[in-house]
């Protein structure tokens, strides 16, 4: 049990509260990203199921099987979250060895992972599900065909085949999966649970727990204070302050802390069969896996990096060309400004982007063409996530705390503003990344 969970000590609790019988009906797994959560929550399933003491993950009883490949009736997965990089990343380390069953699992389990989201059971009366029909029943029938038994694939047919499901899986992505859980899902599960399992016990698992809308939190407040004696919920979440008091107060709390670089390492090679020096250099608030996995981004953060720089660049840019027209004069210009636009600038023109765009719509052009678009989702969202590391590292250059933390505080105020346009309210990345960059150079203008 667990043997597919690295690094995590709070493991060793969780296998001693199955095995003396003392789990709490719902948990909650907190810690940062990529730490694991939603794969031990994922196990907690298996483990429900096993009929053999310890639940050793290479069982072969029917309810090991079934959860391995992730198709158990007992267990229903929601929540937002991306999927297109762990997909590719599987996909990676199946082509490396199609000869290797973990690798092929792996395959699957990325991919079924998003499909979980697409219960028939928590989509009852959801007439989006009718538009996203045609893509589900194109994924299942590559994955039918994928999961054959070795030998009656074709060798040269796999790439196609799995290219083709990573295709289609990240149109489902990008058409299928929001930002937030709808209160209509929260309820379909919540009747689900309700009935009786097939098997021992159902299990209910809601990742990214805290991007609950209100109404949705509401309504789960009921199963919480009542649940089922024969099932179990676990929120899995990397920000669980966010959660409502009224529901922390009924979950049981599991740490889940942020590996160190030989425990990234050790899953980059054990899980992903890559090598040593496959977890690029990054920020080290973040964890290995995360950026291991940012390399199979349609639009990698290597690329987005120097795009982020130009576009700060040409906020400085704007920025200044705003406060000439009010009659500043260039010797009285923020040094703060100056310097964090001269040091995007560098980052951006060494990779042949320029120093600076000279208007709003130019800028935008640019950013768009070297990130296709924002076409995958979640891109925009990685995208100001980079902008916000970007001013990060161009402030530690400079020595005006009150004027880094007022930067920050526009910035985080706009960016916010401009993810949930698009992922809320689905604005297009283009009009959202228009109107969100002239916003920056009307209010750090406005600074000074």
């Amino acid at each position: 049990m667990f043997e597919n969970i690295i690094g995590q000590p709070v493991t060793a609790r969780l296998q001693s509260d199955i095995a003396n019988n003392v789990l709490a009906p719902a948990m909650l797994f907190a810690g940062a990203p990529a730490s694991g959560k939603g794969t031990a929550a994922l196990e907690m399933g298996r483990a429900f199921s096993c009929e053999t003491e310890g639940a050793p993950w290479n069982c072969c009883c029917r309810g090991c099987l079934h959860h391995r490949s992730l198709s158990h009736d007992d267990m229903i997965v929601m929540g937002p979250r991306l999927f297109s990089a762990e997909i590719a990343a599987a996909r990676a380390a199946f082509l490396r060895d199609t000869s290797s069953s973990s690798s092929k699992t792996l395959f699957t389990r990325a991919v079924r992972k998003l499909l979980l989201r697409f219960s028939p059971i928590i989509w009852t009366d959801d007439a989006k599900i009718s538009k996203l029909n045609g893509i589900l029943e194109a994924v299942s029938e590559a994955m039918e065909e994928f999961n054959l038994p070795r030998g009656e694939v074709k060798a040269e047919k796999t790439v196609k085949l799995c290219d083709n499901i990573v295709k289609h899986t990240s149109k489902l992505e990008a058409e299928g999966i929001t930002d937030t859980i709808p209160v209509s899902h929260i309820r379909n599960a919540a009747y689900w649970l309700r009935i009786a399992p097939s098997g021992r016990r159902k299990l209910l698992v809601i990742e990214n727990a805290d991007r609950m809308q209100d109404a949705a939190r509401n309504s789960l407040l009921k199963i919480l204070e009542e649940p089922p004696g024969d099932c179990a919920i676990i929120f899995c979440s990397s920000k669980p302050e966010i959660l409502l008091p009224t529901i922390l107060s009924r979950l049981r709390p599991y740490a889940f802390v942020k590996r160190g670089e030989e425990a990234d390492e050790e899953v980059v090679r054990r899980v992903f069969k890559d090598g040593k020096d496959a977890i690029p250099p990054h920020d080290k608030t973040e964890s290995g896996i995360t950026a291991y996995l940012d390399t199979f981004l349609p639009v990698p953060k290597t690329v987005l990096y120097p795009v982020s720089a130009l576009f700060w660049a040409s906020i400085a840019y704007g920025v200044t060309m705003v406060l000439r027209k009010k009659g500043v004069p260039d010797a009285e210009l923020p040094p703060a400004l100056m310097a964090v636009g001269k040091y995007c600038a560098a980052i951006s023109e060494e990779v042949g982007l320029g120093k600076a765009c000279t208007s709003v719509k130019g800028l935008c052009t640019t950013v768009l063409d070297a990130a296709d678009g924002f076409s995958s989702r979640g891109a925009f969202s990685v995208f100001l996530g980079m902008l916000c590391a970007t001013l990060s590292e161009a402030l530690l250059t400079i020595q005006a705390e009150p004027v880094c933390a007022a930067l920050r505080r526009v910035l985080l105020k706009h960016a916010g503003g401009a993810r949930t346009a698009v992922d809320v309210f689905n604005q297009s990345p283009p009009l959202a990344l228009e109107h969100f960059a002239g916003l920056l150079i009307e209010e750090v203008a406005a600074l000074w």
